[in-house]
């Protein structure tokens, strides 16, 4: 036998470059993904998935009166026309559209299992059976009168919509999420009366601003309820750009128990947040006592979210409790907002709220012509027939002379009383019943109905202002169906300030019990936290030859703040600082401190305090202690220096006046009123130097004079009329200090 031909490798294989293979094949993966799978269409809102399982209930005739289908029989009939992926992932779409918990607005009605609040999954979908909603089949509405286009299904062998017609603002309304490569999409439901009211707003006044819609649209509406407590100007901002998040907490109210005991019973909890996985974590907290207001937790839920948090003691503020709750838990979460969409359904692009509605109401009007045309041409074709068949009753004799006796009575008919196809067939396919006098009088009303109905449509299709007011004429009948008083249409989500005791609220101070510290750190950077207010420190331990270098007394619920040399700023809670028993920590443990820069000051934090920071080179700045707190380990800059100079020097601003010493052995005194107060920087020159830098800096009030301590432990003073020849203003060259001054050149 024969060996069959093989070609020889040149002619099989062929050389590309490797990038542009990778890029050209990634970038159809993107688009597949962007275009087909994560991101909605602006006009009706929906994924393909999601188009194409309402399509299909469609077909299957699954209206809101009809009755049930079983899921498999939808998932199966979308997977094998419409959608070739996998049926779980369709069935998932199915549910997620079936779970008011999630959908606003649910567009499937579903009997039996389709999960619950609590994160359990939905029962397969052999034991399910779902139906479409009116709200689907608002979406629906028109789509077998040409209001939208149709494209080849994967096979070629049916056709699949492009774009719902969408008679409901669904994008908005139920909101979407998605990530698809290199963006991502995240929109909040909202109230669709509320978006109705905007609409009509916006086709009256097309310029209208985000502000200007949110007189109309308050914000997210959620399907769970809860509270948003974010400001008016972040709102609206949100929805002027597209982007920005919302801060939803747990609705809750106070029950009053006996004898002055009391619960706080949870009724609503944020959109997203899964309930068992949150008491859970509640429970978690209180067995690792980090709660230490709240005794006990207890789901009591039914039909209704109710979770009951117990109190440690009656005393406990219930605004303390829950705000410490909503700071540690998912009692309070954020819905981060994208509003990432396919424009037109081909361009993916971050939309503002007038430019989504936009496009809702320019898709409306689309459908509105498109249907209005499809009707115009069927009032032609029905004209042309009882045109047709009001010849054939004025002449009704010879009509039935011609069918009986001539051999081609189509073709006779057509030349004895000038007919079309459509007319002679008719003619001949009508019952001899229908040829009744009543019947000709009914043919002549729906001639003159369809004549008046075609010029109105007409009128219609040639005049925008008209579209305009059939399409509010459409609205305003939709929020009649949907409006604020109806059961789904009424608003859920409400909108509050945060308590007034969230305003100053250190979370601190309620978790971490007050009692007296003496924070001690070394000369090699440990540190640690001795109990009470310890003066005598003459016995404390060290490690090999290290020494103390500052002390000080603090509380445990005081911030320590840590100056390293590089001039960045740490923050440490002194209820996290090691105990006195052994030699402590090194702070590099605690904070983030870059190598080759070391432990410049440790200080405890004042609120509303100032301090003077400087460098080793003699500038510095004036910053409130308030802006150095530092919420993570990397800490943040404060003091940018030069190259050679470190971060040496940070006081207390407690007088008017700064007293600067030189290693040159020259003090100089001059008003803090002429340093700058800034939140970061390089600062100013302070003193002026031919050679070395700074020895030493403090501040003090000029009216009692200025102070130091020697070595011997004496304390010197100054009188303000002695200071004069050092008073000078800043960035002087100042002069030797007075009689009696340390030879370290330090103020002790």
């Amino acid at each position: 036998m024969a060996r069959a031909h093989i070609p020889p490798p040149s002619e099989i294989n062929q050389s590309v470059n490797l990038r542009d293979a990778l890029e050209e094949r990634y970038l159809a993966y993107a688009l597949s993904t962007i275009m087909g799978r994560a991101l909605p269409d602006a006009r009706d809102g929906l994924k393909p998935v999601h188009r194409r399982i309402l399509y299909g209930m469609h077909i299957l005739r699954l209206d809101p009166g009809a009755s049930f289908k079983k899921c498999a029989k939808i998932v199966g009939d979308v997977m094998g026309s419409f959608h070739p992926h996998g049926d779980q992932a369709i069935y998932d779409a199915l549910v997620r559209l079936a779970q008011d918990f999630s959908s606003r607005f649910p567009l499937v009605d579903g009997q039996g299992n389709f999960g619950n609040i609590d994160g359990d999954g939905a029962a397969a979908y052999r034991y399910t059976e779902a139906r479409m909603t009116e709200v689907a089949r608002a979406l629906l509405e028109g789509i077998d009168e040409d209001a939208i286009d149709f494209r080849d299904n994967y096979s070629g062998d049916a056709k699949e919509p492009v774009v719902l017609p969408a008679a409901f603002p669904n994008l908005l309304a139920n909101g979407a999420q998605g990530i698809a490569v290199g963006m991502a999409t995240s929109i909040p439901p909202h109230n669709v009366a509320e978006l109705l009211d905007a609409a009509l707003y916006l086709i009256s006044n097309p310029v209208a601003t985000a502000r200007d819609l949110c007189n109309f649209v308050q914000g997210p509406d959620f399907p769970t309820g809860g509270i948003v407590v974010d400001s008016r100007e972040s709102i609206i901002e949100t929805y002027a750009t597209g982007r920005g998040s919302f801060r939803i907490r747990s609705r809750w109210v106070k029950e009053e128990g006996n004898r002055g005991a009391w619960n706080a019973v949870v009724t609503e909890i944020p959109y997203g947040v899964q309930k068992s996985r949150l008491i859970e974590k509640l429970a978690e907290l209180v067995n690792e006592k980090k709660l230490p207001l709240l005794a006990d937790v207890r789901d009591e839920s039914t039909d209704d979210v109710r979770v009951v948090l117990e109190p440690r003691s009656r005393s406990v503020e219930p605004n303390v409790l829950m705000e410490s709750l909503f700071r540690m838990s998912e009692l309070e979460a954020r819905f981060a907002m994208n509003m990432n969409v396919l424009v037109d359904g081909v361009t993916p692009r971050v939309l503002s709220l007038p430019e989504a509605l936009r496009q809702w109401l320019d898709h409306r009007r689309d459908v509105l012509l498109r249907r209005s045309r499809h009707r115009l041409g069927e009032i032609e074709r029905r004209l042309e027939v009882l045109a047709g068949m009001i010849v054939a009753f004025l002449n009704l004799d010879e009509v039935i002379r011609i069918i009986r006796e001539e051999d081609e009575p189509k073709d006779v008919l057509k030349a004895a009383f000038d007919l079309t196809d459509n007319q002679a067939n008719y003619i001949l396919d009508t019952r001899l019943r229908s040829l009744r006098r009543l019947e000709e009088m009914e043919l002549r009303n729906e001639h003159a109905e369809l004549t008046r109905e075609k010029g109105e449509l007409e009128l219609l299709v040639g005049e925008e202002p008209r579209q305009w007011k059939a399409i509010v004429a459409q609205i305003r009948e939709m929020k009649k169906k949907w409006g604020p008083l109806t059961a789904l249409g009424k608003r859920r989500t409400t909108f509050e300030a945060p308590p007034a005791v969230a305003e100053n609220f250190d979370l601190t101070d309620v978790l971490v019990e007050r009692e007296p510290v003496t924070v001690v750190v070394t000369q090699k950077g440990w540190i640690r936290a001795l109990k009470g207010q310890v003066s005598d420190l003459a016995n404390l331990q060290y490690k090999g030859d290290d020494g103390l270098l500052v002390s000080f007394f603090a509380e445990t619920v005081s911030k320590i703040m840590v100056l390293s040399s590089d001039g960045k700023i740490f923050t440490l809670d002194a209820s996290k600082l090691p105990g006195g028993r052994g030699a402590g920590e090194p702070i590099r443990l605690l904070a983030d401190i870059d190598d080759g820069a070391d432990v410049a000051a440790v200080f405890v934090h004042k609120p509303d305090g100032k301090m003077l920071v400087a460098s080793s080179d003699g500038r510095g700045f004036v910053a409130a202690e308030n802006d150095m707190i530092a919420n993570t380990r990397k800490g943040k800059m404060l003091l940018n220096v030069e190259a050679g100079a470190t971060a040496r020097f940070i006081v207390p601003v407690e007088g008017d006046t700064v007293a600067a010493m030189g290693e040159n052995r020259k003090l100089l005194c001059f008003p803090v009123s002429e340093i700058p107060e800034m939140t970061r920087g390089k600062g100013v020159r302070l003193q002026r130097y031919k050679d070395g830098g700074l020895s030493d800096l403090k501040t003090f009030a000029l009216d009692d004079g200025l102070s130091w301590t020697d070595s011997a432990g004496r304390v010197h003073n100054v009188a303000k009329d002695a200071l004069t020849e050092w008073l000078g203003t800043r960035a002087d060259a100042g002069r030797l200090p007075p009689k009696n001054f340390p030879r370290n050149n330090k103020f002790g």
